[in-house]
């Protein structure tokens, strides 16, 4: 009497483990991984469970006039008078800490007074155990760096002064 060769109908413990670990990134993965991105302010995030990756890297959303250069501005700081107006600050985008260099055995990525290009990496900022590089939005000198090495920041803190050159 020959017999017949069983498959679990569930298709057993070890075979859903096997299947889980082989399966695609879904969109819905994709999408849960840009909400958590959206809703802490994180500029990249990446997860990997049961062997799949999702890596998410945002861009600063660009409003209707992201052509025209942003309007000089003053600011002033509650121990300083009014700081220039053709100064373009630099922003934190996001809550976390700030550091000037990628480790504390290399030199800071900028000094005040250091001549930068435009998307050249000024700082980092550590959220939620990421590091975020923070890249200068023009070109110009470092008028000023108005955060402390390894202090907290808050979203939309002015993190530098850069006088554009011209």
């Amino acid at each position: 009497m020959a017999r017949k060769k069983r498959t679990p109908a569930s298709g057993g413990e070890s075979d859903a483990r096997a299947a889980d670990a082989a399966s695609p990134v879904t969109a819905s993965m994709v999408e849960q991984v840009v909400e958590l991105a959206v809703r802490f302010g994180l500029a990249e995030l990446e997860v990997e469970e049961d062997g799949r990756r999702v890596r998410v890297v945002r861009e600063q959303a660009q409003g209707r006039d992201a052509a025209r250069p942003p309007a000089p501005r003053a600011v002033v700081h509650a121990d300083e008078a009014p700081i220039a107006a053709n100064l373009i600050p630099v922003e934190a985008p996001m809550v976390g800490t700030f550091y000037r260099a990628s480790s504390p055995e290399t030199p800071p990525f900028v000094n005040e007074g250091d001549v930068i290009k435009e998307g050249q990496v000024l700082c980092i900022i550590e959220a939620m155990k990421l590091m975020n590089e923070i890249e200068a939005k023009a070109a110009g000198r470092v008028a000023k760096i108005l955060v402390e090495n390894a202090q907290p920041v808050e979203y939309g803190q002015t993190l530098f002064l850069i006088e554009p050159l011209r």
